[in-house]
């Protein structure tokens, strides 16, 4: 079954420059999935156009088309990456059916091949579920090397909800890794809302030996303490995947998403934290999910997205 769709020209689009100055014209979209094994570093965007874990979970549908809203405002964007990183675009990963498993086995199996062949994943969303594919994934690139991967996730909710009727969707999916890799779950939360999250899924996170930091306590004025947290998570690993999910953001930002929330965090603290990551140099792996362009207005939640992808990248290959 084919679950992959090619990259389209048309979703890279920005001013025209006589030389590659924008995101645009350094894109080189890739068919088929086939992707390139060489030696070089290089950067691996890959879409999922997908909402049926956001159905499952009874969130507003429309994430279905945040890859190609996250590409358009992307396309724009002035380059500031070395001229020789390849930035490839190998298109979207779609459901069938309601068959969202199926979606996610191409997911794991795309990252792994990504990782393997020296790429800098960058996964678009789609709904918080591609978090499990993504995830098995890394977990299974990084374990094959003896190592032990952190995963942080920027979001107003753990999502560490039990899969329903043994399906999984899009606030299951850290709870479908730690299930699944007891051993191997190390896992910090960043920006819970209380409002978002029952009692039963703090005791998920207990259970899980997750840490978090709770909205209240993810601020500016706390800096010193979010560091030192941050900073402790990521000596206890070797690798880090970092999930972004923009309804983690208040709602002033990020009004285009399935669960908006006027209480989220703001970019200046977000891009603190990126930075603190990427310092580290055990930052392999990214996603930016939950993008919902039927609620965005004026693009400002794409828009947010792309520049957060623009920066963490930027750091990272500086």
């Amino acid at each position: 079954m084919n679950l992959h769709q090619n990259p389209s020209p048309f979703h890279w689009s920005g001013r025209k420059s006589d030389q590659i100055e924008y995101w645009h014209q350094a894109i080189q979209p890739v068919a088929n999935l086939k992707l390139r094994e060489d030696s070089i570093k290089k950067i691996g965007i890959l879409g999922y156009s997908g909402e049926e874990g956001v159905i499952r979970n009874q969130g507003r549908t429309g994430t279905i088309e945040g890859p190609s809203a996250i590409r358009k405002m992307l396309g724009s964007v002035a380059l500031h990456l070395p001229e020789n990183l390849p930035i490839l675009d190998y298109g979207d990963v779609f459901t069938l059916d309601q068959d969202m498993e199926s979606s996610h086995e191409v997911i794991s199996k795309t990252t792994y091949d990504l990782l393997k062949t020296n790429h800098f994943p960058v996964l678009l969303g789609g709904g918080h579920d591609m978090a499990y594919a993504h995830g098995k994934g890394v977990l299974k690139h990084v374990k094959e090397k003896g190592e032990k991967l952190g995963i942080i996730n920027l979001d107003a909710h753990f999502d560490l909800r039990p899969p329903i009727k043994g399906k999984g969707h899009s606030g299951s999916p850290f709870y479908q890794l730690a299930e699944e890799n007891p051993a191997d779950f190390n896992y910090l939360a960043l920006g819970i809302q209380r409002a978002a999250n029952p009692k039963s899924l703090f005791e998920a996170a207990e259970k899980f030996k997750a840490r978090y930091i709770v909205m209240e306590d993810f601020r500016l004025h706390n800096w010193e303490y979010i560091e030192e947290q941050i900073i402790w998570f990521i000596d206890s690993v070797n690798k880090i995947y970092l999930s972004i999910d923009l309804d983690g953001f208040s709602s002033a930002f990020a009004p285009g998403v399935s669960a908006p929330s006027p209480m989220g965090f703001n970019p200046q603290i977000a891009f603190k934290v990126f930075e603190l990551i990427v310092k580290s140099k055990k930052l392999i792996s990214l996603d930016v999910v939950e993008l919902n362009p039927q609620f965005d207005q004026d693009n400002a939640t794409a828009r947010l997205a792309a520049r957060s992808i623009e920066y963490i990248v930027r750091k990272v290959f500086s």
